[in-house]
């Protein structure tokens, strides 16, 4: 069986490395002998002309070092300042300087440069995310004919936003290299199919396969999983005292979110305010818990929306609590994957509001946490990638406060025999379009493509 070599922006480093790639690639990695590739996490003046290897994990893992200057402008400066921006429907926050381009080219030939002694012939090799689109056009510059894949975990941008980039031809001769690209959402094949037609010189041979800088390449979509029996087990045996309390009898409303713009936490707190100023019966009976832990705080839009955040939850607060209700609990901090799973379950409604995301996998959590006996409700963005295949959560506008509030009470009055068959059939997808089966899917087509 041929190696698989995974590219990501980060390596998942530790003794017991977890998260959801690790979980989805463990098994391919370690039944073909492969090899995980990627950033250390370390930024140093003297980052080596190698890679270093971790033992420790049931497959190779090789990282490389930043130095100061690199991780400014390939990671902080093109990827998050213009790339994450322009797929989140946010060009206006973009900050493009000629520096970021140039320092993100150099940044993925040398991680081709480091790459290359470690290759041989019949490898595969499947690049994740909006860090490396130019992995492989600098690979097959030295001479991989490996087959490549990319799997974008984020949106792609429709042409509107694509022709924002300060370079969008370039961004389409990078992806031309692979073999096959994967995104999450039909909406995103779409996208990258209407923006090639409109800013290059793609070819469509048919739904799937496109002909770009005269190089033939296949792209489908893949929607990512979670380990969703683990996560149930998990859940089922979370600790009471993990839980939240309330001398009130409140119902809890739970968001976990990166604390990122793309989120639309702000927007879900002028809803959650629009419901309790509407409909004064619900006080003291529904409790909101956000959890956001914090993100790329070097960038100035993220200290602007923390501002934001926490000056809507304190007026909500000011406005709304009781001796012994306090309506929104806003945590800045991560909290353990086991303590997150038993807050899910007790959760009669799962908040899931981005204004832009590619999957979102929080609401499949949400979902593979519930008690099926006397489950909770999934208030779900339509701008979320799981929207697609997630039909039976209540599907809302985000930018619309009176829809997601209107979602919100939905969800508190709902019968126990809707909640039940609603949460059946999310459960289903769930299960049955797990991590493994993603990964699965991929590498089969992979294989295929090339």
């Amino acid at each position: 069986m041929s190696r698989l070599i995974v590219v990501s922006n980060r390596l998942p480093l530790g003794e017991n490395p977890s998260g959801g790639l690790v979980v989805a690639l463990e098994d391919a990695l370690r039944s073909s002998g492969g090899v995980w590739i990627g950033f250390s996490g370390e930024v140093t003046e003297n980052p080596g002309d190698s890679l270093q290897d971790h033992p420790g994990a049931p497959f190779q893992r090789l990282s490389f070092d930043l130095n100061s200057e690199d991780h400014e402008r390939y990671y902080l400066g093109y990827s998050n300042s213009i790339l994450w921006p322009l797929c989140h429907g946010r060009p206006d926050l973009m900050r493009i300087r000629p520096e970021f381009v140039d320092g993100y080219r150099q940044v993925n030939r040398r991680i081709a440069d480091l790459m290359i002694p470690h290759l041989r012939d019949d490898d595969r090799i499947w690049v994740q995310d909006y860090h490396l689109f130019p992995l492989a056009a600098e690979l097959r510059a030295r001479g991989v004919t490996a087959p490549i894949g990319h799997f974008l975990h984020i949106p792609f941008p429709g042409p509107a936003d694509c022709g924002a980039l300060p370079n969008p031809e370039e961004l389409f001769d990078w992806l031309s290299h692979y073999d096959l690209l994967g995104f999450q959402a039909e909406r995103d094949l779409g996208a990258f199919a209407e923006s090639g037609r409109q800013l290059s010189d793609m070819d469509h041979l048919s739904d799937t396969e496109f002909r770009l800088s005269g190089r033939k390449l296949r792209a489908g979509v893949f929607p990512i999983g979670i380990d969703a029996v683990d996560f149930i087990a998990e859940a089922k045996d979370a600790p009471d005292e993990d839980r939240m309390r309330s001398l009130t009898g409140a119902k809890m409303m739970i968001g976990v979110d990166r604390l990122d713009y793309s989120k639309g936490i702000p927007h879900r707190f002028r809803a959650y305010q629009l419901l309790l100023e509407k409909i004064p019966d619900l006080h003291e009976k529904i409790s909101f818990l956000q959890i956001a832990p914090p993100t790329r705080g070097e960038v100035e839009a993220y200290q602007d929306i923390r501002e934001e955040t926490e000056h809507l939850a304190g007026r909500i607060n000011g406005q709304f609590a009781s001796l012994n209700w306090t309506p929104i609990r806003f945590i800045h901090r991560s909290m353990p994957r086991h303590v997150l799973a038993g807050l899910y379950r007790q959760a009669r409604i799962g908040l899931v509001t981005p204004l832009a995301d590619g999957m979102n996998l929080v609401a499949k959590e949400y979902v593979a946490a519930q008690d099926p006996d006397d489950p909770g409700v999934l208030v779900l963005s339509r701008f979320a990638g799981a929207a697609e295949t997630m039909e039976d959560a209540l599907i809302i506008n985000p930018h619309d406060p009176s829809d997601t509030a209107g979602a919100m009470a939905q969800a508190m009055r709902m019968t126990l025999e809707e909640r039940r068959e609603r949460h059946s059939r999310l459960l289903k997808g769930v299960v049955e379009q797990d991590i493994a089966w993603w990964s699965r899917a991929y590498l089969t087509t992979l294989d295929q493509a090339s």
